[in-house]
């Protein structure tokens, strides 16, 4: 029987939902033996090069980025992590194994998949934003691309607030009345066909005399 440990590696954004997704990780450690749990938090290249456009800026002082990205996070782990073990008290569960903290520099989503490679990690643990339409173009998702390049499990935790409901209308009244009256030949009552213009407008056009006496419908 192997003795290698059962690892846990989590992405860290310092997100509500990071710490949620932390959280669920310490949880599993306390639910089997031997289980590391990693925490990862990517730093952007700009924050090492200063690069004003990217919103980041060179400290004042002579600390490292890397050395006060990664002091931010082992502070940050040692709260979230004291606060889960002060939960556990009466329950008598405990973690079960270290917890370790890691800064790199890279994207978010590839940097997690790339460093559960190099750990050989068993299972990733990533909270989702929940973002659509512009903002899932433009900033992508973390856990899409977690999951498309990871070579273990993924475990997503989904954002907590609940997703708005899209309701489908229900056909237009005037609308199914002018289809009815006009056999089709016009879809739109007069206040939609403004709306919907001449895209939809079907047409019969005759096709007797030629090889086929089946009618064509062309938009």
């Amino acid at each position: 029987m192997s003795d290698a440990p059962y690892i846990v590696l989590v992405g860290m954004d310092f997100s509500e939902l990071a710490d949620r997704a932390f959280v669920e990780a310490l949880d599993l450690a306390t639910r089997r033996e031997n289980v590391e749990v990693h925490v990862v938090s990517m730093l952007h290249q700009a924050v090492l090069s200063g690069d004003p456009t990217n919103g980041a800026y060179l400290p004042i002082d002579d600390i490292d980025p890397l050395e006060r990205a990664f002091a931010r996070l082992q502070a940050h782990v040692q709260v979230r992590l004291e606060l889960f073990v002060a939960q556990l008290a009466e329950s008598g569960r405990k973690v079960s194994g270290p917890v370790v903290s890691h800064v790199r520099m890279d994207d978010l989503g590839m940097g997690i998949a790339q460093l559960a490679s190099e750990l050989n990690a068993k299972l990733i643990v990533v909270g989702t934003h929940g973002r659509r339409g512009l903002a899932r173009m433009l900033m992508g998702s973390v856990a899409e691309t977690t999951m498309r390049y990871a070579r273990c499990p993924v475990l997503v935790i989904p954002h907590s607030e609940k997703p708005a409901e899209v309701e489908i209308e229900p056909a237009c009244p005037e609308c199914l009345r002018t289809r009815a009256e006009t056999s089709n030949a016009q879809l739109w009552c007069a206040q939609h066909r403004e709306r919907h213009g001449r895209r939809h407008t079907y047409h019969q056009l005759d096709r007797g005399g030629a090889e086929t006496n089946f009618p064509l419908t062309i938009k």
